[in-house]
């Protein structure tokens, strides 16, 4: 009698530990590849921090304003009548340095701007170029250092606040 005897079934074999270690691993590397590549892209579009910092231009800094008294002043005249000038000024600074120095020595300022307005005739100042010089001279003449020595005081610009000429 033969018998027969079926084949068995082999049955399948489950994945042992060393492979699922190795399937994990891969997939591991492959999303730490993945979030690397997506750091590396998003960086590379904008600039760190730092350097967007240095890259926009600060703002500059908001111009001082320096109001001097107003002065009354004589002109010269060859008509023989009487001709006055009251003006006002107003300096253009660029900090407070300078807002500093020219108030520690603001009596020798005005003395200056007085003088040199005394020696100016009527029809000096009345075109426009006239007044365009005149803010030009004094502007040179307040930059003048008032000690010898003494640095520069930097004036932006001399504005004109009240000119009458009589």
């Amino acid at each position: 009698m033969a018998t027969t005897t079926a084949p068995q079934q082999a049955a399948p074999a489950s994945p042992g530990p060393l492979k699922r270690i190795i399937l994990i691993a891969l997939i591991a590397l492959v999303a730490a590849g993945a979030a690397g590549a997506g750091v590396w892209f998003f960086m590379s579009k904008r600039p760190p921090a730092a350097a967007a910092a240095e890259a926009t231009p600060s703002p500059a800094a908001a111009p001082l304003f320096f109001p001097l008294e107003s002065m009354t002043v004589n002109l010269q005249s060859d008509d023989g009548q009487q001709h006055f000038l009251r003006i006002g000024l107003t300096l253009k600074l660029g900090d407070a340095a300078t807002q500093q120095q020219l108030t520690d020595h603001i009596p020798e300022v005005r003395s200056h701007i007085l003088l040199a307005l005394s020696n100016k005739h009527p029809d000096e100042l009345a075109p426009l170029e006239g007044k365009r010089a005149l803010a030009d001279e004094l502007k040179t003449l307040i930059e003048q250092p008032t000690e010898k020595g003494a640095a520069p005081i930097r004036v932006q610009d001399v504005l004109f606040t009240e000119f009458v000429v009589q």
